[in-house]
């Protein structure tokens, strides 16, 4: 049994409705696929707590306003994450990829167009499912 990675994502949503991607530097894990910001939640920290940390640190926003999206557990040869997914309703500053990231506005129903980790498709289908609107 691999140790789980529990991950704080965020589905940050634009004043228009879009949703921030950011693509996944080379060198990580599923390099180059896009995905939704967020990281690691640490020792002792809640899950709000690292994503508004992990949020500041990779896109420069701080967090005010956070909603449940979906909990998703996927198993990777190498290691499980389990992916604490929350939209993030209402934010402070301008999001830019603070680690040379690539950063991109896109509609819901654009997301399919883009080639993600597995373990989004689901976080994928709750946005398409969900009814959260800006």
């Amino acid at each position: 049994m691999s140790k789980v990675i529990h991950v704080a994502v965020g589905v940050i949503l634009g004043r228009d409705g879009r949703i921030l991607i950011a693509r996944r530097p080379d060198h990580l894990h599923m390099g180059g696929r896009w995905e939704f910001p967020g990281g690691k939640v640490e020792a002792g920290e809640s899950v709000q707590e690292a994503l508004t940390r992990e949020l500041r640190e990779e896109i420069a926003i701080d967090v005010e306003a956070i909603q449940p999206l979906t909990e998703i557990r996927h198993e990777y040869p190498e290691k499980t994450v389990l992916l604490d997914t929350w939209w993030v309703t209402a934010f402070s500053g301008e999001p830019r990829g603070l680690e040379g990231q690539e950063t991109r506005w896109v509609a819901r129903d654009e997301l399919d167009h883009y080639q993600f980790p597995d373990a989004n498709q689901a976080i994928i289908e709750a946005i398409q499912h969900s009814k959260v609107t800006g």
